[in-house]
């Protein structure tokens, strides 16, 4: 039996990780970035971005990593798309848009694998299109925009970022089991969620083994509240969860 506490825990990470701005879809912004981590409901907050017209242009980043076949499958299991495996995220997400609100974007990227090149790439393809992108709008995972958002911060800290994470899901008891009382579009498995979540908090910290600068260098640092490393660490004293470990295959993934 899973204690409400535990649930508390989880949420913390939640409300930490799926960072957004206030008024973030009410701003006006050069360009509205989605990216291909994200789970389905993502496309729906790109969508309502790109219909709004506030961002002056509007591009989907993402080739495959470590979330692409958990994608694929949900939208080969919600949309019936049998040809999803052979789609890059960025792929995916232009036919969602186009079939689910007949909206196209400015431009694709199939390359990336994982956060670092996320970044590195969609920075490289704005400047070969020579398209402004002082103010960018990013939408990422909710477990994963923090990062993101470090991400931009040490390869681009000249780009005002607007974060809007695409979901900010949280995980309830449900007949005594972690899960969903009303979850988005596409939401991943509630294992698979709380992995992502746990995973996150080391990858942020500022530590030897941390993606900040005292560690692998792929982020700017970020401040990891008190009561979230203590949240983290409730939950793996309790062993309630497993942190995604990094597939070697997408590398900084």
């Amino acid at each position: 039996m899973i204690e409400s506490g535990v649930v508390e825990h989880i949420n913390t990470l939640v409300d930490f990780c799926a960072l957004r701005d206030a008024d973030a879809l009410t701003r006006e912004v050069d360009v509205a970035i989605l990216f291909g981590g994200s789970i389905l409901a993502g496309g729906d907050v790109f969508a309502r971005v790109v219909a709004s017209g506030r961002a002056r242009r509007s591009m989907i980043v993402g080739g495959q990593g470590h979330s692409s076949d958990v994608l694929r499958e949900a939208a080969r299991r919600s949309l019936g798309w049998d040809d999803a495996g052979e789609l890059s995220e960025a792929a995916l997400f232009e036919r969602y848009l186009l079939q689910r609100y007949d909206l196209s974007v400015d431009r694709l990227e199939h390359e990336s694998t994982n956060c670092g090149s996320n970044v590195r790439n969609s920075l490289a393809v704005l400047a070969a299109a020579g398209f402004p992108h002082e103010r960018v709008l990013i939408i990422q995972d909710g477990s994963m925009q923090r990062r993101m958002d470090a991400g931009f911060r040490l390869l681009a800290p000249e780009v005002e970022v607007v974060n809007f994470a695409a979901h900010r899901t949280h995980l309830e008891l449900v007949d005594g089991e972690l899960g969903y009382l009303s979850p988005p579009a596409g939401m991943w498995p509630p294992d698979r969620y709380l992995s992502l979540l746990m995973g996150e908090i080391p990858r942020l910290t500022d530590g030897p083994e941390g993606y900040g600068p005292s560690g692998r260098g792929f982020i700017a640092h970020v401040d990891v509240p008190a009561e979230v490393s203590r949240a983290w660490s409730a939950l793996r004293a309790a062993g309630v969860g497993s942190p995604r470990l990094a597939d070697q295959r997408w590398a900084d993934a």
